[in-house]
Parts: structure tokens; C-alpha cells; sequence
């Protein structure tokens, strides 16, 4: 495997903490990628024969990838009590637990935080769930299961036609807050010298995300639309099919940006129309005016309309393919993408953390760790020898060195 990029020039705000994670597919490994990316040492405890997340086919295939960047490697078989006694050796060292195994996976392994405070009073342990403690904990949650359930799918899909966010929107953000919680018990940590335990899940994080909607109906009365049923708050605000077949969306939110739009096409007939004078009189109008833009817009390329909007400062997007991005010139040309080693050697980019700190993005200090990569080098600095250590993996314990 090639070598690392080169790190940051910065000190990174987690550096010196050190993460033992016990995760799989998105939830967890997000957690453990966020405080990775943020100096953090984050040491991934897989079973000997790896985590399955490394073998998934299809829209999973990203997954380990992704989520395991800038993280370390250690196989151990926790069904043996030598593997428990060895991953406890590297938990007495670390800051913070992390897993989003089901309820009661930890306690049989004696790895939950009721068993792992008592050895270690200022640990922080979070804990990724498909719902917080109550009536719901019982079940087993997907990213599907709660936006289906929490209304988001709702919202994305047309009406009688319930549609889950194309991406795995609860799961990375439920990470993101396991995260979160992690950063705000590791400031607790500094003013009373005691760990605690963090919950996060993908239940209360989807509702979280609709909770603008339900307080659209607390405030109004009115129960919001799902978005592609929805009267929209301006009139022009949708996606337009222009020459060649091609799309692209646009947007005309203010009466400022409506004569700039109307001056900038030569739409010198509906900027003087009285019935369009304001936004609310456009969306008032929407069901002629509409019509009216799509055939007069029509004969444009999307290239053409881009450049006349990006001009003239008005909102706009191209319809892009997730793996069109990887050619976008501002992620480019801003290091947004950082070129990354697979696990099987091949080279690619990956998108890093969405935001700079001192001037910088937080990067890519190591590629995803091939399986058990770092066992032998993380237990030797815990007390193995090299002869124990051979011993454990002649019973299959952890694996042979590499």
C-alpha cells in the first residue's frame, strides 16, 4: 500500500484522545470517521474474518471504504477469552468506546458501559442505536424502517408514494450526533474527571430532521405537503427540461431577483404584467406562468442557461450524478476530494469532512486499514510479546503477521 497523504500542517482538536470502536456498515464507522478525521486515533475492532461491511455488493459497496478512512485495524475473536481479555488491555487505554452492535451484543461480550466504567471511571462510551430507550427499543431499525415511520419518506415521496432519501441520510447523521455527544462528554470530562455514556439513534435523528415540518402544522395549522405535492413559497423554484432533452434547475426567489431574471431573457411582457408584480402574486400564478417560462425557455441548453443565471447571480443547479463529482472543478479545485488507496489497491478520491478549520479541511492521514492491519503493532504496545502473540494467533485468536 502506498504511503499516507501527508497530514495536515495544523494540529487537529482530537489529537492524543484514542477510540476503541466495535461498529459495522454506516451509523457507527461515521462516528469513529468524524473524530478519525478530527486527529482522533480510532482503532476499529474487527472479527477475525473481517467486518461483512468490507464484503457488500451494490449501494453498500462505499460503505467500508468511506466510513473507515483514517482509522486502524485490529482482528480479534471475541468469542474466545483471550480476544475479550486483549481488546480489554486496548479499552483500558482509550478515551472513548464506540459500537452499534443489537441491544445486549455488548453486555454478553461483558464490553458495556455498565461493565466498562467500573474499570475505567472517565470513559465515554457511545452507543448507536435504532431508537432511544422506550416502548420502540425492541425493534430492529433501518435507515428505511425510520423514515418510513418518522415521516420523512413521507415528505420525499409524492403523495401515496412514500420515498426514502437517496442516500443513507439517518444513519450518517445518527453517527454524526454519536459524534457530537462524544465531543460534548469529552468537554464534561475536563470539569468532572468522569466519562459518561452518549446515545444516539436513527429514530429520534429522522424525527429531528421532519421537525421542521411538524412545527410548520404547530405554528400554521396546516399539515405540510410531501415536497413534490407542496405549494412552494416562490413561483419559480423547480426543475426545467430545456434543449436536447437536458435538465436543470432554477430559482427566482425575490421581486429583485424577478426583474433581474425578466431583463436578462427579454421578458419584457411579464415583468410589466400587473398579475406578476409580486412573489406571492407569481406563486399565486404558477399554473399559467409556468407553462408560459418551460416553452420560452425551452430552445436553451442547460450550459447556456447556467452561464446566464451564474451571470447574473441567480440560483441555479445542473442535474448531477453522484459519480459525476468526482471530475467538479470547485471540489477540485478547493481539495474537497483527496486521493485515497482502496483496500485492494486501487486509487480513487474520497470527499472529505464539510468544513475547515484554521483555513484548512481536516484530511486523509491514512487509507482504510486493511483487515487486522495494525493487530500485532497495537497489542504489542499494550504489553504482547511477539511469542504470545504467535501463540494467539496458532489458536485463531487474531491473525497471523502479515
Amino acid at each position: 500500500m502506498p504511503n499516507p497523504p501527508a497530514p495536515s500542517s495544523k494540529p487537529l482538536p482530537y489529537e492524543g484522545i484514542r477510540v476503541v470502536e466495535f461498529t459495522h456498515m454506516v451509523m457507527g464507522p461515521t462516528c469513529g470517521m468524524v473524530l478519525a478525521d478530527l486527529g482522533a486515533e480510532v482503532i476499529k475492532v474487527e472479527p477475525v474474518a473481517g467486518d461483512n461491511t468490507r464484503r457488500l455488493l451494490g449501494s453498500g459497496a462505499g460503505f467500508y471504504p468511506l466510513f473507515n478512512r483514517n482509522k486502524k485495524s485490529v482482528a480479534l475473536d471475541l468469542q474466545q477469552a483471550e480476544g475479550r481479555e486483549a481488546v480489554l488491555k486496548l479499552i483500558a487505554t482509550a478515551d472513548i468506546v464506540s459500537e452499534n452492535f443489537k441491544p445486549g451484543t455488548m453486555k454478553k461480550l461483558g464490553l458495556d458501559y455498565a461493565a466498562l466504567s467500573k474499570l475505567n471511571e472517565r470513559l465515554i462510551y457511545v452507543s448507536h442505536k435504532g431508537f432511544l430507550p422506550g416502548p420502540y427499543d425492541h425493534r430492529t431499525a433501518l435507515d428505511e424502517v425510520v423514515q418510513m415511520m418518522g415521516g420523512l419518506a413521507y415528505m420525499t415521496g409524492r403523495p401515496g408514494d412514500p420515498l426514502r432519501a437517496g442516500t443513507s441520510v439517518n444513519d450518517i447523521m445518527g453517527g454524526m450526533f454519536g459524534a457530537i455527544g462524544a465531543m460534548a462528554a469529552l468537554a464534561q470530562r475536563e470539569k468532572t474527571g468522569r466519562g459518561q455514556e452518549v446515545q444516539s439513534a436513527l429514530f429520534e435523528n429522522n424525527v429531528f430532521l421532519v421537525a421542521q415540518h411538524m412545527m410548520q402544522f404547530a405554528v400554521t395549522g396546516k399539515a405540510a405537503d410531501p415536497m413534490p405535492a407542496r405549494i412552494s413559497a416562490w413561483a419559480i423554484y423547480d426543475v426545467f427540461t430545456v434543449k436536447d432533452n437536458e435538465q436543470i434547475f432554477l430559482a427566482v426567489v425575490s421581486d429583485t431577483q424577478w426583474a433581474i431574471f425578466c431583463e436578462a431573457f427579454g421578458l419584457d411582457d411579464l415583468r410589466a404584467d400587473s398579475r406578476l408584480g409580486t412573489n406571492n402574486d407569481r406563486v399565486r400564478a404558477r399554473e399559467w406562468l409556468l407553462p408560459q417560462l418551460r416553452s420560452r425557455l425551452a430552445d436553451h441548453s442547460a450550459s447556456e442557461l447556467a452561464e446566464i443565471f451564474e451571470k447574473n447571480g441567480l440560483p441555479f443547479a445542473p442535474i448531477t450524478r453522484p459519480q459525476d463529482l468526482f471530475d467538479d472543478p470547485h471540489l477540485n479545485g478547493t481539495g474537497g476530494l483527496a486521493p485515497m488507496t482502496l483496500p485492494d489497491g486501487r486509487e480513487t478520491k474520497v470527499p472529505l469532512l464539510p468544513l475547515m478549520l484554521d483555513g484548512e479541511r481536516p484530511g486523509l492521514r491514512a487509507h482504510p486499514p486493511k483487515l487486522g492491519e495494525h493487530t500485532w503493532e497495537l497489542l504489542r504496545s499494550v504489553g504482547y510479546t511477539d511469542a504470545q502473540l504467535e501463540a494467539l494467533a496458532a489458536r485463531g485468536v487474531l491473525p497471523r503477521r502479515a
